[in-house]
């Protein structure tokens, strides 16, 4: 059996957007960007190498709809880290940067994909769209955290920069394995110690 027969035989019906997104994912992750191809997508979901033209057009049509899909699951793994967590906004603001941390660390082709890589296209409507809530969801968060604590509003804009980039460098170093002080902590104390790194990040300003 061929890589690609055994999706032949799961695709059946439904919805082949939906399909094409899945199979994406799966060739980001064991490939890359490099060999990522529309063709080699449609042979891994079992379909026709035209297939995804409709719905994508070309390759950078498809890495722009996987990146999108990537910016709303980052918001909803935010969104549910933070319904685990404490409803004051500073332990809401740590929940959102856990859950940047660990969809990155999860999902590291897609992350990759959503900030280290021009193939996407950022002018795209959907994506745009997608990405600036998950903006908007980060300057909400900071914002709220720091008037619960009765720091300066001005500096606002410079809190959510530090906090963002604070999230954005833990998650790149664990998920390297850079971070060793961090990533062979027991998962409860590395967390603690991560949330009040970003919950600084944030309030110091």
């Amino acid at each position: 059996m061929t890589e690609t027969s055994a999706p032949r035989a799961r695709y059946h019906h439904g919805n082949l957007r939906v399909a094409l997104l899945e199979a994406a994912e799966a060739e980001l992750v064991d490939k890359g960007l490099e060999a990522f191809s529309l063709r080699s997508v449609a042979a891994r979901a079992g379909v026709t190498h035209t297939a995804p033209k409709p719905h994508f057009g070309n390759t950078e049509g498809l890495l722009t709809a996987l990146c999108a899909l990537g910016f709303r699951r980052l918001v909803e793994v935010q969104d549910h880290a933070k319904a685990a967590a404490a409803a004051d906004p500073v332990a809401q603001l740590e929940a959102a940067g856990l859950g940047y941390i660990a969809f990155a660390t999860s999902n590291q082709a897609l992350f990759r994909l959503m900030f280290a890589s021009n193939r996407p296209n950022f002018s795209d409507q959907d994506l745009s769209q997608a990405a600036r809530r998950a903006f908007a969801a980060l300057e909400t968060d900071v914002a709220q955290a720091r008037r619960s604590k009765g720091c300066d509003q001005d500096d606002d804009a410079l809190a959510v920069a530090s906090a963002w980039a604070t999230a954005h460098g833990l998650a790149d170093l664990l998920s390297s394995g850079r971070l060793r002080a961090l990533s062979t902590m027991e998962s409860n104390r590395r967390d603690e110690m991560a949330a009040r790194v970003l919950s600084n990040s944030a309030l110091s300003v």
